[in-house]
């Protein structure tokens, strides 16, 4: 079946995200990103100018999918510990083996290079650490800035992680933040 010969800007950034997070952000060309949606690659040019604002562009996209995840996310947990846990769980579905989260830490080291996207990583940090927070509102003992530290703590138990990825990486997260929870939410003698 032949491929269509219009396709939308959103159409045509979802084929790059899909090439960034298979074979990495260098790997995103206009003419390898042509042979993925059927485009010409002068039309690619025509649309995005420059390869970098091709991949920022691609890269936004990518947060606002984020973005947009979280929220639907949260609407639907219980505002408790355990709603904390399944949040960050559900966010991490999505990373699959080592091979797709090692290709995911390049995409964040561009992330990182760019001031626009880390001003998305910023802003996404904030929605989810007030997510965090409100989960723990009732939890007497929860220290100040809780949603922070368990949001640094998921980061950390996934690069824990990716050292030995022996069991599925939902079920290492859900290990470990179940454990991290335990541990604040426990009365002090």
């Amino acid at each position: 079946m032949p491929r269509p010969k219009t396709q939308s800007d959103e159409d045509v950034l979802e084929a790059a995200n899909r090439l960034i997070h298979a074979h990495g952000p260098e790997a995103l060309t206009f003419e390898r990103l042509s042979v993925a949606c059927g485009l010409s690659g002068s039309t690619l040019v025509q649309r995005f100018k420059s390869k970098a604002t091709l991949k920022q562009r691609a890269l936004l996209q990518a947060w606002d999918r984020l973005d947009d995840k979280t929220a639907r996310l949260s609407k639907t947990i219980p505002r408790t510990p355990g709603g904390a846990i399944g949040l960050l769980v559900a966010l991490s579905q999505d990373y699959g083996g080592i091979e797709s989260y090692a290709e995911g830490l390049l995409v964040l080291r561009e992330d990182l290079r760019d001031p626009l996207l880390r001003a998305r990583g910023a802003s996404w940090k904030a929605s989810l650490c007030t997510v965090l927070d409100a989960c723990f509102a009732s939890a007497a003992d929860a220290p100040e800035g809780v949603g922070l530290l368990m949001a640094s703590h998921w980061q950390g138990s996934l690069l824990w992680w990716s050292f030995d990825p022996e069991v599925e990486v939902a079920a290492y997260v859900e290990n470990s933040l179940t454990r991290f929870v335990t541990a604040i939410t426990a009365r002090r003698a």
